[in-house]
């Protein structure tokens, strides 16, 4: 494919994701907070477990939700499906049009796991689905009913699949695939269990049937999954944007802060919008902070010693080694397929270009090591600590 087609696929693709990721996401956060704002009246139409009275947009709107179902069916009655689908079809296409069309430089690295293409993508797409059926099914088992144990057992789901995809992909592709496992999880608990639930229950009534009340309650379960999983999800999303979260040698504990701080965060604003007492609740606050904080203590530079000894490097020695593993990709016209202009329009033909980037080659090459992308040239420990005492005596 022309890189430029390529480049405008990449940015429709994630557009459309944006878009209607932000609507499914509305929907989780209004529903939660909905169900939490229901109250007993003392005229209600029978059925009603509780009403609530919203107002937006210069209108009024009341709402009523019904424990099981209504007697008879409305006959209009709006689905809330397609943003979920949508997310993860959108999304899935980043996955293609990104990782797998450019798998070399962005899903493998040779030094963690040497591997085909076909291979890589193959593991991919089998992780996400075994990754579903191990969560589903114990969302079935007995543990399933015990809601402490559940968070615990998907919780740890998530860090043993972040640990396994650190030894197989590349840092940026472990992290982006530790975000799709999620997202999968909670796009076909919606395709998989709360629609088709929704579903039978529809098909009860219209057989003259009493709706199953256990699909509602299913339903609810992994929708309240989707909402508490939905803060960590979003910043896993868009972690390829910062190499010091994927690159990090135990990038598996950042994921857990990163769950635990979400978490948190969404469960904090889930009791607000109940409007639980402030004492019952006000503990996850500085829980959730301890973790931001411990994520930035984990993630922050660590001085990597630079050693002294050898003569002195010149402009030349840096260029060499600059040319031989950069300009692939950050030159005005970049060789590497995946690119067609240099990324984050960095050139680095020049030494002067290479002054002016200094502080980015010393954090991305010699602190973070998250370039060159996937090491695909094979950059060695002693260039990188070349090309940092270059740079240290610059200063």
């Amino acid at each position: 494919m022309d890189v430029f087609a390529g480049e405008w696929l990449n940015l429709l693709i994630r557009w459309a994701h944006m878009v209607v990721a932000i609507g499914w996401i509305g929907t989780s956060f209004y529903f939660m907070a909905l169900d939490y704002t229901l109250m007993k009246r003392e005229k209600m139409n029978p059925g009603v477990m509780g009403t609530a009275w919203q107002v937006h947009g210069g209108g009024f709107y009341h709402v009523e939700k019904y424990t099981v179902a209504p007697a008879t069916l409305p006959e209009v009655l709006h689905w809330f499906k397609w943003e979920a689908y949508l997310t993860w079809l959108t999304g899935f296409g980043l996955l293609v049009v990104q990782y797998y069309l450019h798998a070399d430089a962005f899903l493998i690295d040779p030094a963690v796991m040497p591997l085909a293409p076909w291979q890589a993508i193959a593991i991919s797409i089998a992780s996400l689905a075994a990754g579903w059926f191990i969560y589903d099914g114990l969302c079935r088992s007995k543990i399933g009913d015990n809601t402490v144990w559940l968070a615990i057992c998907v919780f740890a789901l998530i860090l043993i699949a972040s640990v396994l995809y650190t030894k197989v992909f590349s840092g940026r592709g472990a992290f982006i695939h530790v975000g799709a496992l999620v997202g999968t999880i909670m796009a076909v608990n919606v395709f998989g269990v709360i629609i088709p639930g929704q579903k039978k229950m529809i098909a009860q009534m219209i057989a003259g049937e009493k709706p199953d009340p256990r699909y509602g309650l299913v339903g609810k379960q992994r929708s309240t999954h989707n909402n508490y999983l939905t803060l960590p999800v979003l910043l896993m999303m868009v972690s390829q944007h910062y190499p010091f979260l994927f690159s990090h040698p135990h990038s598996w504990l950042i994921v857990a802060l990163i769950i635990i701080s979400g978490a948190l965060i969404r469960h904090m604003l889930n009791r607000v919008d109940a409007g639980d007492d402030w004492n019952s609740y006000g503990w996850t606050l500085p829980l959730a902070a301890m973790a931001l904080i411990g994520a930035i203590y984990v993630t922050a530079p660590q001085s990597r010693a630079v050693s002294t000894a050898g003569g002195a490097v010149t402009d030349a020695d840096a260029q060499n080694i600059v040319t031989k593993h950069c300009l692939m990709c950050h030159a005005r016209h970049p060789s590497h397929p995946a690119f067609k202009e240099p990324p984050k329009n960095v050139s680095l033909e020049t030494v002067a270009e290479m002054r002016r980037y200094a502080q980015q080659i010393y954090m991305q090459t010699v602190q973070n090591r998250a370039m060159p992308m996937g090491n695909q040239t094979g950059m060695t420990d002693e260039e990188r600590d070349t090309l940092g005492r270059w740079i240290n005596r610059g200063k």
